[in-house]
């Protein structure tokens, strides 16, 4: 009972994590930087998306859809977005990892909505398959909730 008591509070406790976070970063196989946002667009509204970054007072913007707006020449075709389900973007950005600032703020905004990380260089997360299952859709974790409470019922 105690210990059904403890993985239930372990995958409750990530299951709320994972709900809060809307936007993270993190360092590819291949040295590619990964910020995915998931952030929820708004109902009736064209999605449209933006990636930037910020060091220090200035703001760079990586990549847009919004119409009249452009990124910065040192990022055209270094970065790509990709739509994720049910709802975000993910953008994966080359040849920029070694010369990340310090600290960076990674900025993300969605059909107006923004969501803001600040992360030190050093402290860059290698995505792989547990952080990609932890930031998944909750079904996960709601699934796997449900398989414990009934094999210990």
């Amino acid at each position: 009972m105690l210990k059904s008591l403890f993985v239930y509070g372990v995958l409750g406790a990530l299951l709320i994590s994972v709900k809060s976070e809307l936007i993270s970063v993190c360092v590819e196989d291949d040295n590619d930087l990964r910020v995915d946002c998931l952030v929820e667009p708004k109902p009736n509204k064209i999605n449209s998306f933006e990636f930037s970054w910020s060091s220090g007072n200035k703001e760079s913007l990586i990549n847009t859809n919004v119409s009249g707006s452009s990124a910065e020449a040192k990022f055209k075709d270094k970065s790509q977005v990709e739509e994720l389900e049910p709802h975000g973007y993910r953008m994966t950005l080359s040849g920029f990892t070694d010369g990340l600032p310090h600290n960076t703020t990674y900025l993300c905004k969605i059909s107006g909505v923004t969501a803001s990380v600040n992360v030190e260089r050093e402290q860059l997360a290698t995505c792989s398959a547990v952080s990609l299952f932890l930031k998944s859709s909750c079904s996960w974790m709601v699934c796997l909730l449900l398989f414990f409470y009934h094999t210990h019922s």
